[in-house]
C-alpha cells in the first residue's frame, strides 16, 4: 500500500507545535499514564491502533484517539493513512523530535528507579 501524503489539516498542526511550550507539552504527554505507555510502545515498534488497544488493557478506543491525536498536534507522532476507501489502515509512528522526546520519558523512569531503590 501506497501512504497518503499528508493533509492541509495535518501539515498545519506540524506547524502549530512549534508554537507550544515545551513545558506545556512535557506536562500534558507525561501527565497521562496512556501517553507515556503509548509512546513506550512506539519506541518499541508498535504502530498499529489495535496493537495499542491489545497492549493496553483498560485503556478505551476514545481516550486512545485522544492520545495519539494530541501527540501527532504536537508533532511527537506521525500519522500515516494506508488506502482511500474504507477501511483504511492508519500507522503511527516516532518523529525524530518524538524520538528526542523519549529522552525526557527514559530520563524520568530512571528517576523513578532511583527514588524506588534510594539511590539518589
Amino acid at each position: 500500500m501506497v501512504p497518503k501524503a499528508p493533509s492541509i489539516n495535518e501539515r498545519s498542526a506540524l506547524h502549530q507545535w512549534r508554537s507550544i511550550p515545551v513545558a506545556s507539552m512535557v506536562e500534558s504527554v507525561i501527565g497521562c499514564k496512556w501517553s507515556v505507555r503509548l509512546l513506550q510502545l512506539c519506541a518499541e515498534g508498535h504502530s498499529r491502533p489495535s496493537a495499542f488497544l491489545r497492549a493496553c488493557p483498560g485503556l478505551s478506543a476514545k481516550v486512545l484517539n485522544e492520545r495519539l491525536r494530541k501527540m501527532v498536534h504536537f508533532g511527537i507522532l506521525q500519522r500515516t493513512v494506508f488506502g482511500e476507501k474504507p477501511p483504511v489502515e492508519v500507522e503511527y509512528r516516532l518523529t525524530p523530535f518524538g524520538q528526542r522526546f523519549m529522552r525526557i520519558i527514559e530520563e524520568v523512569r530512571q528517576l523513578q528507579e532511583a527514588v524506588d531503590h534510594k539511590s539518589l
